[in-house]
Formats: C-alpha cells, structure tokens, sequence
C-alpha cells in the first residue's frame, strides 16, 4: 500500500507490526482481528482506487506463495461442477485481484464504505469474520442459489468453526490447533496443500524430515555403500529419478540418496514394495506413490503427474518390477515408458541412477534382506547420471535411450552376458 500511495513512505496501520508479530507467534486471535477491524477507521479518506492498485501489485508475490497441491484441489472441485468462492476477512478491493488472478468465481470479504473516490471510514454489511463469516456466506448462498448442505468449506482457524459446522462438507486445512482439536472430535478430514494426499504430518512435519536421518550408511553395517554423482540432481523444479530395479533392498540406497536432498523425494513403485516388511512403512512415510497391480497404476501416474506439477522430487523405477529368473542377468534393460511420458507432459528432467549388488544384501527368493555380514559386508554401488531431457516424441525410443543410459552406469561386468546357474536363478525367484 505503501508502493502504491495508499500510505505515505514508511507509514503504517495503527497495530499493523504488533498485529504481525502476534500472528507470526499465536495465529489468528481475537486481539489480532479487533486490530484488524479498526484498519477501516485508518482507511477513512485514503484512494479507493490507490488499495485497488495496491491488490494488484500484491498478486504476483501472493500467487507465489500458493502452496503446491492447491491448485490441484481447487481444480478437482471446478471439474465437479462447483463453483469457487474466497470468503476472507480481508478488504475486499485488496483481495480482489488475486482472486482474479487465481480463477476465483466470487468473493465474500469485508467491504469498506466509499464516497467520491474515498473511504468513509465505515463498513458495508458485516465484518466478515467468525460468525459474521458465516452471516456473508449463507447470504451469498441464497442470493446465488447454492445449497450449503452440498458445499464444502476449508478452513485454518478455530474462528472459522460456525461456517465449518454449517457447511455440508468440512475441511481443516493447515488448521491452527484449535481447530485440529475441534476436527478430531468432530471427525472432519484435515489436509495440507503442502504436500500429497495421505503422506501424514505432525506439527506441519512430514516423517520424511526425521525418517531421512535414518538412510545414513553408518544406520546397515552389514553393507558397504559407495555412492557417487549426487551433484547431477537438480535442487529446486520438479525432477524425475529414474532408477534400476534389482531388489526390495533398493529402497535403502535410494532413501540414502533422497536423504541427502534438502526436499521430499516422492517413491513410485510397485505395490509389492510397500507390501514388504519394515521397508514398505518407511517407504511409504518417505511420500510412496504406490503401483496396485489391481488396475491402480493411472491413479498412481495421476499422482506422480500432481506432484511433479508441484515442483517435486518423483523417484521412479522404469522395469515396474524386478526380473526374474534367468531375466534378470540380462544386460539389456528394459522398462515400460510411463517414465519419460511424464518427463514429456511436465517438461522435466530425468536424472538416470544405476544400481548394483542390492541383490546380495536381498535376493529376490528370500522373505528378509542378510544384513548380517558386518566382517564381509556386500558392496551397493550408486551412480547418478547427468539429467536428461526429452521432446514429445517417440515414448519407446525414448525409454530405450533412458535404460541405456541407466545400464551405463552400472559396473562393467553387467554388460556381459552370463549364463547364472540353478541356485542364482533360484535366488532370483519370488520365495514360496
């Protein structure tokens, strides 16, 4: 506003630093809001069109600040018919720009009086907040004929509780813990835009952020690991890690590699990997996205797709599952192409990484990893190619170049052809 000539150089709102500084500290309070409230009395005399202005220079700093999956939410909404509506205590000339902005169809929000050009220094209606929130609400529901039992509501604070209890369908989103209280009692879903649907949280944390302590190689003495080429991994955009797939021990190496990125790191895989012991459940806390064999596999690529959209680390193995049999000493990679399809829709990058020897820590016919040999432990080696981008094109071609390059990586005795006897192929079936 300052930018914009609604207020002088350097001015402030009555309360306005305290106010922020209480917020920071304590969420939104009755103290904060009765500040608030009086800014319409600091507004008396100042431009209308200057706070309009004022929204508009806003916008671009706000729309970035939208957090990733609320865009994806709002979306699934529109595609279900309903309309989008911002009911905010925020002034309404201030707000409304970003709503423009973000495809809002309406808004509800405090209006101040104007005369000439001018604030008054009064209110129109309502101030819009608590119970008053719901008053606009339910006002702009009749007037637009939209029933209320049939909406949703999302809310982060506890003062937002007499629209949420109106509301047919409502969500506590980031909620304050007031109201993550109330919506446990009151069994209302709480949900995050910061992150995937279903990944849990607490205190705002993912178990990412703690569990990654764990993928430490100092964490499975049995092993040695030996890892090279993280510097090729992007650190900001969305990026695909496309990686080879030998054993259920996997997980570890990879869960090393993604512990040493300051970001979530998004797990694609086949459902049998989340169903295996010890290893599913971190797999699954780390952010899985699982592959169910039982016809699952759009949805899983739907939210791959959502959350490289949201600028995220999505970890994928390109074979679907590990070979078998004598399959699985062939040098020849191969995958499926859902891979560098999303490389292609999303425009990012693919960061190929090879891996070997995780089958001597877990064979496939066996029900546990042998994390046992602390004297002679099995080495897993890790190599992380330069990222690879592809053009629309040609999916198989593309996911030939991809494997070939992941198969580069890999030791030079996994190029040779080699002829396993009975006990490795053995070793490399499903256990009975």
């Amino acid at each position: 506003m300052v930018e914009a000539g609604v207020l002088g150089h350097g001015a402030h709102l009555p309360g306005d630093r305290l106010l922020y500084r209480f917020y920071e500290r304590f969420g939104e309070t009755a103290p904060s809001i009765g500040l608030a409230r009086m800014a319409v009395l600091a507004m008396r005399g100042r431009s209308v069109a200057a706070t309009r202005a004022a929204g508009e220079r806003a916008v671009e700093p706000l729309v970035e600040l939208i957090a990733p999956y609320a865009l994806r939410a709002l979306a699934e909404h529109r595609a279900s018919g309903r309309r989008l509506v911002l009911a905010t205590t925020s002034p309404a000339d201030l707000i409304a720009p970003f709503a423009d902005a973000t495809g809002i169809d309406d808004v509800i929000a405090t209006r101040y009086q104007a005369s000439d050009g001018r604030y008054t220094g009064r209110l129109e209606g309502r101030f819009v907040w608590g119970t008053g929130k719901w008053w606009a609400v339910r006002q702009w529901c009749r007037e637009a004929d939209v029933d209320v039992k049939a909406s949703h509501a999302y809310s982060d604070s506890v003062f937002d509780v007499p629209l949420l209890e109106a509301i047919g369908h409502p969500h506590a989103l980031n909620p304050d813990p007031r109201l993550a209280a109330v919506a446990t009692v009151r069994r209302w879903p709480i949900e995050s835009w910061e992150r995937p649907p279903g990944v849990p949280s607490l205190l705002g944390f993912e178990p990412y952020y703690a569990l990654r302590h764990l993928f430490r190689p100092e964490a499975f003495p049995g092993v040695r690991f030996d890892i090279a080429g993280l510097h090729h991994i992007p650190g900001s955009g969305p990026v695909l890690l496309a990686a080879n797939h030998r054993s259920y021990f996997d997980v570890v190496p990879l869960g090393i590699v993604a512990a040493r990125m300051t970001r979530p790191v998004r797990f694609l895989a086949k459902q049998e990997v989340f169903d295996a012991p010890v290893v599913g459940h971190l797999a699954r806390a780390l952010g899985g996205i699982a592959v169910d064999r039982a016809g699952g596999a759009a949805t899983a690529m739907a939210d791959a797709r959502s959350a490289l959209e949201a600028g995220e680390v999505v970890l994928v193995l390109p074979q679907g599952t590990i070979p078998r049999g004598e399959a699985f000493f062939d040098p020849v990679l191969t995958g499926k192409t859902g891979t560098v399809r999303l490389a292609m829709a999303i425009g990012a990058p693919v960061v190929p990484i090879g891996l070997w020897g995780t089958e001597a820590v877990w064979p496939r016919s066996a029900k546990v990893p042998h994390l046992g040999s602390v004297f002679r432990p099995p080495s897993v080696t890790v190599r992380v190619g330069a990222p690879m981008t592809f053009a629309v094109g040609d999916p198989v071609a593309a996911t030939a170049r991809l494997m070939a390059t992941i198969s580069s990586l890999l030791p030079p005795e996994a190029a040779l052809r080699y002829h396993p006897s009975a006990h490795e192929v053995a070793r490399a079936m499903p256990p009975r």
